[in-house]
């Protein structure tokens, strides 16, 4: 298995991004005040392209469109609540509007700062960062995809959005081969399919496993590529399942289990959905 199944899943975007900056000195990672272990070689091996605002993220947005204008590839780094709700009107007249690309790296979606206090809990970015013009929005659950997804953001050319955990969690890839689709079946099921995303992918394994238990076979589906989803593929993974659940660390309007229900319907298929997020 690749050598970086067992690594912090945010290690491994920005190992793959000084990898890649090193080489193209049109890279520039941007910060509002927010650190990281693995940046501590970017900021000195490669200071002419580390810039760090401080905690201005509405600033951090408009200087990232102006480096992008001059033809830089800038990435933009902050706590996922700040990056997205603070800045939004920045993001989507400056990046979005303009189709400028720049990758929006949001620390921590869902509860990861859960002891920081619901100021710092990221459980609206999905609905609100869908509703923009041009913009990608991907979400790694492990290391493998985490490094893959800094190549992608690298070679896009519109703006991205990144969700970026944080901590070593299993691996559910072994390279970024398995990533090209956009969302992958990670367990394959009869009865139940449950999509999900990032670090919720590993919960669902486990509610595949409890369910199996009681003789119900439970597939499991990782959308990494929340915005656009690749729908075709999505209902062809469902296969016959008569119930979806989609399972997800985000209010439950707006999220996947709403994007789902969006495709389902537009499809005209007969399938229930069950969203399960929080309320």
């Amino acid at each position: 298995m690749n050598n970086q199944a067992n690594r912090d899943i945010r290690d491994a975007f920005f190992d793959r991004l000084y990898d890649i900056a090193a080489k193209d000195k049109n890279v520039i990672f941007m910060t509002a005040d927010m650190g990281a272990l693995s940046l501590e070689k970017f900021k000195r091996d490669l200071p002419e392209q580390y810039i760090n605002v401080g905690i201005s993220e509405q600033n951090l947005i408009s200087v990232a469109a102006g480096l992008a204008l001059t033809g830089k590839k800038v990435f933009v780094y902050a706590i996922t609540s700040f990056i997205t709700q603070r800045c939004y009107e920045q993001i989507r007249v400056d990046l979005c509007g303009m189709n400028l690309p720049v990758t929006i790296i949001g620390s921590g979606p869902g509860l990861t700062y859960g002891s920081d206090g619901s100021t710092h809990h990221a459980i609206e970015d999905v609905a609100i960062m869908r509703a923009l013009p041009n913009l990608t929005i991907l979400s790694p659950c492990d290391a493998i995809s985490s490094s893959a997804v800094a190549k992608f953001s690298y070679d896009s050319s519109k703006p991205v959005y990144v969700r970026l955990d944080k901590g070593k969690l299993p691996a559910m890839y072994k390279d970024a081969n398995d990533l090209s689709e956009g969302l992958s079946l990670i367990r394959a099921g009869k009865d139940v399919a449950i999509i999900t995303t990032e670090v919720m992918v590993h919960n669902a394994l486990a509610v595949a496993d409890e369910l199996h238990k009681h003789s119900i076979s439970a597939s499991v589906l990782d959308i990494f590529k929340i915005k656009p989803v690749n729908e075709q593929m999505l209902i062809d993974r469902i296969g016959d399942v008569k119930l979806i659940v989609a399972l997800e660390e985000h209010l439950i309007d707006g999220g996947i289990g709403s994007i789902v229900s969006e495709i389902i319907a537009g499809k005209g298929l007969a399938i229930r959905v069950l969203r399960m997020g929080i309320t």
